[in-house]
């Protein structure tokens, strides 16, 4: 959907200048695909301050879903739906599937036929509490209702003023988890875009540190194909998110979950006997 058919407030527009952003993704093209430790690249001051500002004060009113506490992820949480979203969330994240949206992506990352999802899976808008995390991770990939390939995440932050003792960055990490290759504050007008693999480990595993009115929130949009190369798969068709301990970690949450589901397992076969 254009943001032309979307009502906004008068006192603000969307202001997005295609023009210029197809010629920042043919500039960054390169830059992208040599970025390591997977193909990325952030954009700063990509969009209209203000109206960053106004999609972060709707996200405070917006949140529905919440997201289990768990070794994986703390305090964090999120809607996908869109009877949630205030006018300037709705209009902002309806225009990332734009055709002409979707044309800026496929010239910065060289991955052409991408899709944009009209149901937000996993995504729309993120927020996390003070004391909360996301553990290094992979995502699911594959969309189970669109039967499609997901390829690419694009993640904007909201967070205005945001210090480096509040913690927060989102962290990329190496193929083979042995250690973090890049960390990225998240400040506002911030957007990061990656190819999305069964290799591209990320996620910010710190504990918030952010005073108690203050809270990391983003948007967060993901992209598919149908069909994708094998070399980025490792779960076929996976539905999932992947944790993985960093080096020295040990998820508790998991050990016992995992304990707890083999003895579960045993005495079922006790019964059965």
């Amino acid at each position: 959907m254009n943001s032309a058919n979307i009502d906004l407030p008068p006192n603000i527009a969307l202001n997005l200048d295609y023009e210029r952003y197809y010629q920042e993704a043919e500039k960054l093209y390169d830059q992208y695909q040599q970025n390591t430790p997977f193909p990325h690249t952030v954009i700063d001051g990509m969009f209209d301050n203000n109206l960053l500002q106004r999609i972060a004060d709707e996200c405070g009113e917006a949140f529905k879903d919440i997201e289990k506490n768990f070794y994986g992820s703390k305090g964090k949480h999120a809607t996908s739906k869109r009877k949630y979203w205030g006018p300037y969330t709705s209009a902002l994240l309806q225009e990332f599937n734009s055709a002409e949206f979707l044309k800026f992506l496929e010239l910065l990352t060289g991955i052409e036929g991408l899709i944009g999802d009209p149901y937000y899976e996993g995504g729309g808008i993120h927020e996390t509490k003070k004391g909360g995390f996301l553990k290094v991770h992979t995502d699911f990939n594959y969309h189970k209702k669109l039967k499609l390939d997901r390829r690419i995440n694009l993640l904007l932050y909201l967070n205005s003023d945001w210090k480096e003792e509040y913690g927060g960055n989102l962290e990329l990490w190496d193929t083979d988890m042995s250690s973090c290759q890049r960390k990225l504050l998240p400040v506002i007008n911030r957007m990061v875009i990656f190819s999305t693999t069964d290799f591209s480990y990320h996620g910010h595993p710190e504990p918030l540190n952010c005073p108690d009115n203050r809270s990391r929130r983003s948007l967060a949009l993901y992209y598919y194909t149908n069909g994708r190369p094998a070399s980025e798969v490792k779960f076929s068709k996976s539905t999932k998110t992947n944790y993985q301990q960093r080096p020295g970690e040990v998820f508790e949450g998991r050990v016992k979950k995992s304990l707890g589901k083999r003895l579960r397992k045993k005495i079922g076969k006790l019964f059965k006997k």
